[in-house]
């Protein structure tokens, strides 16, 4: 659990100023065309501060997230393999791999949910209109909740964008580890030196990171879309439709692939060299 607040508050929060490009691209893709002239725009109209927008829930957010679904995922691994056995577990590695990581994204985004939609209020809004300092902004939120539907009114698309996602993040990233312990380094795992085994974690996390920004990407466009105030009130198929899934799928999705990519790989090798610090190895294998 606190290698996964380590892993998932420390990345997420340095990334802040791509995140804030990439929401306002989705919710005003006229103004914000791109990452580079979207960071620029910001920096011209707010300041540094305008790319730094929701670090303090961001961080928060997601080192809670992390907790979760890092550590439950262990967990829930652990639980299902003893229920199925050993025989069938290592048959059906792949299922318990999904089954795992889907039950503690449920969990995870509970605690994600109210700070996240709080980031995207605070990154989407135009300059002025809503607080960005942390605590006021929580107010604010509480404050409006019956237009914002604050805490939860985001955990259904939350859901649908993290899911898929996490299945796809830790499915792909054991896959592709199974695979280099497979083909790439052959010998037994524990023969390799720890330097090796982490540069095999990195980059079966960056490789598995390109996959899951894909899969989620039309969800989170979504998420973001909901702090817009012209879609205050809509529904999650009435903001979709309006948008049309090709803006959906297609819309910062270069700039969530470098940000993901990058964000998972670090995320897992933050992860691993914590585990490996405490004596307790590399995750995946043969």
């Amino acid at each position: 659990m606190l290698g996964g607040v380590l892993a998932c508050g420390i990345t997420h929060a340095g990334i802040t100023p791509l995140d804030v490009a990439k929401c306002n691209m989705q919710v005003d893709p006229t103004k914000y065309k791109g990452l580079k002239s979207g960071l620029a725009t910001l920096i011209r109209e707010e300041g540094q501060a305008g790319i730094w927008k929701g670090f303090g829930p961001t961080f928060v957010g997601y080192s809670l997230q992390g907790m979760f679904k890092y550590g439950l995922y262990e967990v829930f691994k652990d639980q299902y393999m003893n229920l199925a056995g050993e025989e069938l577990s290592n048959k059906y590695k792949p299922a318990i791999w999904l089954a795992g990581s889907a039950s503690a994204e449920v969990f995870a985004d509970i605690a994600l949910c109210p700070l996240e939609m709080t980031k995207v209020k605070i990154q989407t809004s135009p300059s002025g209109t809503f607080p960005t300092a942390f605590g006021a902004a929580l107010a604010e939120m509480s404050r409006t909740k019956v237009e914002t539907r604050y805490p939860f009114g985001s955990l259904v698309p939350l859901w649908s964008r993290q899911i898929p996602y996490t299945m796809a993040k830790f499915f792909f990233f054991e896959k592709i580890v199974q695979l280099f312990y497979t083909h790439v380094f052959p010998e037994p795992k524990d023969t390799y030196s720890k330097t090796t085994q982490l540069g095999v974690t990195f980059a079966s996390g960056y490789l598995a990171g390109v996959v899951c920004a894909v899969v989620s990407h039309p969800a989170d466009t979504v998420v973001s879309l909901m702090g817009k105030p012209t879609n205050k009130g809509k529904s999650i198929g009435t903001i979709a439709s309006e948008t049309g899934m090709i803006t959906l799928a297609t819309k910062g999705l270069g700039t969530r692939v470098l940000m993901i990519g990058t964000l998972t790989g670090f995320q897992w090798w933050i992860y691993d060299s914590f585990k490996s610090s405490m004596g307790l190895g590399t995750t995946g294998g043969k």
